[in-house]
């Protein structure tokens, strides 16, 4: 056995299976609550253009609907990408009363409430089995920050060691004194982007999704990453290139996922085996990508940790 370096790859059904977050075909089930009347009214737009849409596309996927939705004028448009990561950001917004007034506020990473929020311990302890220096880095598609949650500033960063990122910490006054840093060594590839960014800064919190303002790239068929997002698609590359193990967890293999399986049969050659973890076995498709890797697939845990925990001790000795 040569030397070991695992990337992981996660698609949306991690994100799923940690935090219940939807995949896109269960994107559009309006399961969040409105912040005031210009959130609502919002809401209502984009509620009704997917009304309007699926009478007349009675078996159409969310993707296309959102590819469609990018052509419209530009008011609905912006309402739809707005839907899109204000459903995502959900699970780590809420209000509370403070100074005789009903504040929103938003998880930073580094804020310890972090905890009591949906999937993100779900998400750590899967993480934490793999922080090791055999960690080339982890890839993922997804807009959440959850893994970030999950990790910390002190366990990532996003391909430039001690990064600043722009907003406060966890404290009103922690950013002027200490401004936040990414000082972790396993760096993050965001693919797609993030409700973290925009097309000027990385920020500290998911805010980006509130105001539908965030650096992403929609999730239609056929996506291609735009020019701003360069940097991190050569980051996914070096990690790639360096894995020697692989799993990808909750990543559905569609066909019209072209740049993303470009990336994964090009970049991921040196591979000599690829766990799979999905509900829905993948393996002709990986098979596709990979042929000269040992494929094994396994359902997620904790049906899935005996086939998992098998490769683990088969492909990285732990």
């Amino acid at each position: 056995m040569g030397e070991i370096m695992l990337a992981l790859f996660l698609g949306a059904g991690f994100s799923k299976w940690a935090a219940n977050l939807p995949v896109a075909s269960q994107l559009f089930d309006f399961n969040f609550e409105p912040w005031g009347p210009h959130e609502l009214k919002k809401l209502e737009i984009v509620k009704s253009l997917k009304h309007n849409w699926d009478k007349s596309h009675p078996y159409g996927l969310s993707e296309q609907f959102i590819a469609d939705a990018l052509k419209f004028e530009e008011k609905k448009k912006e309402a739809v990408l707005w839907y899109i990561v204000r459903r995502l950001s959900e699970p780590f917004v809420w209000k509370e009363y403070h100074a005789q007034k009903w504040r929103r506020h938003v998880l930073m990473i580094d804020e310890n409430r972090k905890y009591n929020r949906p999937g993100v311990v779900q998400a750590q302890k899967f993480l934490m089995k793999y922080l090791t220096a055999s960690l080339a880095g982890i890839i993922t598609t997804n807009y959440d920050i959850l893994v970030e949650y999950a990790l910390g500033t002190k366990g990532f960063n996003y391909g430039i060691p001690n990064q600043t990122l722009t907003g406060r910490g966890p404290y009103p006054v922690s950013q002027w004194k200490n401004p936040v840093t990414l000082k972790g060594k396993i760096p993050i590839a965001k693919i797609h982007g993030s409700i973290s960014w925009d097309e000027h800064n990385q920020y500290t919190d998911g805010r980006r999704g509130l105001t539908g303002h965030a650096l992403i790239v929609a999730p239609t068929p056929e996506k291609e990453a735009s020019e701003s997002l360069r940097f991190v698609w050569n980051l996914a590359k070096e990690i790639l290139r360096k894995a020697t193990r692989m799993i990808v967890f909750g990543f559905a293999f569609n066909p019209y996922d072209t740049s993303v399986l470009n990336l994964l049969k090009s970049e991921g050659k040196n591979s000599e085996s690829v766990l799979l973890v999905n509900i829905e076995s993948n393996t002709e498709a990986a098979r596709i990508l990979w042929p000269s890797a040992e494929i094994i697939s396994a359902v997620p845990p904790p049906d899935g940790n005996k086939e998992m925990q098998n490769w683990q001790e088969k492909w990285l000795g732990i």
